[in-house]
């Protein structure tokens, strides 16, 4: 395929709006099969580093070349350059021929043209729509058009907790409620160890939490129009309740707004923090030592404890899409290497070596998914769970919306205090970035 990678590493954040909205594709042409033996591929951080992706995915990348004879060069992309490496790509038309995306993005990069749609024949040349999670396929591009991707890993949050701490404190139960949640942290907050940990810099993840507390709280960050509505009462009460399990509650560690790569799941793993609100964690945490009969795992809370859909949603549908550039030059390749990653085999081999759960509904049959932290993920994922808004402007939210909040933790984090007016005075700064 052709291609020019170095440009990518350059581009800022700041210009990634005006890349999402402004380009039509960079001038991206129909695929072809002019290059029928290479591919290349973009593939995301999922496992414990880089060298951990490479030495999961080269045995399935060799076993695809072994059945087609086409080679795949492999490239596993951090997560804080794979956005802009992305837009880079979609802007000059010269990225990779299959990629990884980000399943809140797909709306954003649906809108740059760049993508090939997933209409119903390319569906049928992987087995068909209907193999995936119906949720899943939600997340993939804006409603009421072909999906820009395919799902490849499934996610949703659970609740983490850490079995001695609760034992030391006489707790019998993981909470099931905000209240229960905030009364359960308190006690386990003291002598230099905390009842809850967060990533408070980490800009993605904050949305992701704040949405569905807005969500639980009858607002939305979007209208039905796709119109941004980031001061609707409910989204200001969501952003607020995050900022005061700090803020107010005094049950997160001030140090915790700082946090951006993942040093809240080492906390939790080493006993300074009892609980945790993360996606399957289970071999990060091993990796630092922990013992999955060292954790429980439940339901993230709810108002009414009991997690349901409208007011009662406890996780957004996260996951990883599979996603082929529209001027690719292996256009039959790619779609059969997609077809691969989404059989039912690799599905399994994939998402047992990630922690995560099969987008593809058969391959979930595999004993490996059949595990208690498993089947909490896969439960909120069939029933309580919600996509992220997929609008064009999505992308953007994230930028404006997350770093709203990371400078809130920060106020927080210096003892200053965060009302409810503070709240929506940078929120109503965040919707006047997006445009």
């Amino acid at each position: 395929m052709r291609r020019r990678r170095a440009a990518a590493a350059a581009l800022l954040v700041t210009s990634l709006a005006a890349a999402v909205t402004g380009c039509g594709g960079g001038g991206a042409a129909q695929g072809s099969n002019d290059n029928p033996t290479t591919l290349t591929y973009w593939a995301s951080n999922q496992g414990a580093d880089l060298e951990a992706d490479k030495a999961i995915l080269t045995p399935e990348l060799e076993k695809f070349e072994e059945r087609t004879g086409i080679h795949v060069e492999l490239e596993v992309v951090p997560w804080s350059d794979l956005l802009n490496r992305i837009l880079a790509a979609t802007a000059s038309g010269e990225g990779p021929d299959v990629l990884n995306i980000g399943n809140t993005w797909s709306a954003s990069l649906q809108a740059t043209g760049a993508l090939l749609p997933w209409t119903e024949e390319n569906f049928e040349r992987i087995g068909g729509r209907d193999r995936f999670l119906d949720a899943a396929v939600a997340s993939a591009g804006a409603p009421g058009q072909d999906p820009a991707a395919v799902p490849l890993y499934s996610l949703s949050y659970a609740l983490y907790y850490n079995k001695a701490m609760f034992e030391e404190a006489g707790i019998e139960q993981p909470p099931a409620t905000w209240d229960e949640f905030v009364e359960v942290g308190k006690r386990l907050t003291g002598d230099g160890r905390y009842g809850f940990g967060l990533e408070g810099s980490n800009l993605s993840n904050n949305i992701h939490q704040a949405y569905v507390l807005a969500r639980q709280h009858g607002g939305d960050f979007f209208d039905e129009s796709g119109e941004p509505t980031f001061t609707d009462p409910g989204a200001v009460e969501g952003v607020k309740q995050w900022i005061d399990f700090m803020a107010e509650d005094g049950i997160v560690a001030p140090g915790n707004a700082e946090y951006a790569q993942n040093q809240s799941l080492q906390d939790f793993a080493t006993g300074k923090t009892a609980m945790l609100l993360w996606q399957a964690a289970g071999t990060t945490f091993e990796s630092f030592g922990m013992s999955e009969d060292d954790y429980g795992v439940a339901p993230v809370p709810t108002p009414s404890g009991t997690p349901g859909q409208g007011t009662e949603v406890n996780s957004m549908v996260a996951g990883i899409n599979l996603a082929v550039f529209d001027n690719t030059d292996n256009l039959d390749g790619a779609l059969e290497f997609v077809e691969f990653m989404t059989s039912d085999e690799e599905q399994a081999v994939l998402n047992a070596a990630y922690g995560s759960i099969p987008a593809v509904e058969s391959a979930q049959d595999d004993p490996a998914f059949d595990t208690p932290a498993l089947n909490v993920l896969k439960d909120a994922l069939a029933t309580s769970a919600v996509p992220l808004p997929q609008v064009p402007e999505e992308s953007q939210f994230e930028t404006a919306v997350g770093t709203a909040i990371k400078d809130l933790f920060a106020e927080a984090a210096a003892g200053r205090e965060v009302t409810t007016e503070l709240v929506a005075e940078r929120l109503t700064e965040a919707q006047q970035q997006v445009g």
